[in-house]
């Protein structure tokens, strides 16, 4: 994706989605400095009354921004939600949830799914002491996530053990600071992002 692709998507659809990580969490974050859409008509003031069907889209548009996956991706993880005997949504949310890309975000050891799949495809991060190269691999109840130790010397970790003192780690997830490891202590039910999964799982069942 082209340099600044990310935030002109985010203010498109007017909404933080922590696409650039720690920069969304700062004056230089460009909905705060430009808090409308691009383009020419960017500026004008005025809402549209927007239909169900472009609620929906946007809501689908938010998730595969937030989640870095493409419209295949999403219906594959959406026909799987369905077909499950537990809850469309809270199949769905487990199921996004449990990518190694977004593991490493929501442990803290990276600031954000993107950086998460770059660390992935890098050869950085090891489950179970066994190298994974997939963004999309699904972990399970009680795999371990680590660091490569050769890798812990690098620029990006050097200050992970800091900056991972404050960090809070959803319940399902348990990490060692020190040793740069988490594991997956249950299943994910539910996630904060900004956007309303029902609309998403009513576009799919249309």
């Amino acid at each position: 994706m082209i340099r600044g692709a990310k935030e002109k998507k985010e203010r498109a659809l007017g909404e933080h989605l922590h696409l650039k990580g720690y920069r969304c969490q700062t004056p230089k974050c460009a909905l705060v400095r430009r808090p409308f859409k691009p383009g020419p008509h960017g500026q004008k003031r005025g809402r549209r009354t927007i239909s169900d069907f472009g609620k929906q889209l946007k809501e689908k548009q938010k998730f595969k921004l937030s989640y870095g996956i493409d419209e295949s991706n999403l219906r594959k993880l959406l026909g799987e939600a369905v077909r499950s005997q537990t809850s469309t949504v809270e199949k769905l949310i487990e199921l996004v949830e449990r990518r190694l890309d977004n593991i490493l975000y929501r442990m803290g050891f990276a600031a954000s799914r993107s950086q998460g799949r770059q660390l992935i495809l890098h050869g950085h991060v090891f489950v179970n002491k066994k190298r994974v190269r997939s963004p999309g691999f699904s972990v399970k109840v009680k795999d371990v996530i680590s660091v490569r130790e050769e890798s812990r010397e690098k620029a990006t970790f050097k200050n992970l053990k800091e900056s991972l003192q404050n960090y809070q780690q959803p319940a399902w997830l348990v990490v060692d600071k020190v040793k740069l490891e988490g594991t997956v202590l249950d299943l994910p039910r539910e996630a904060e992002l900004p956007v309303e999964i029902n609309l998403l799982v009513e576009s799919f069942n249309k």
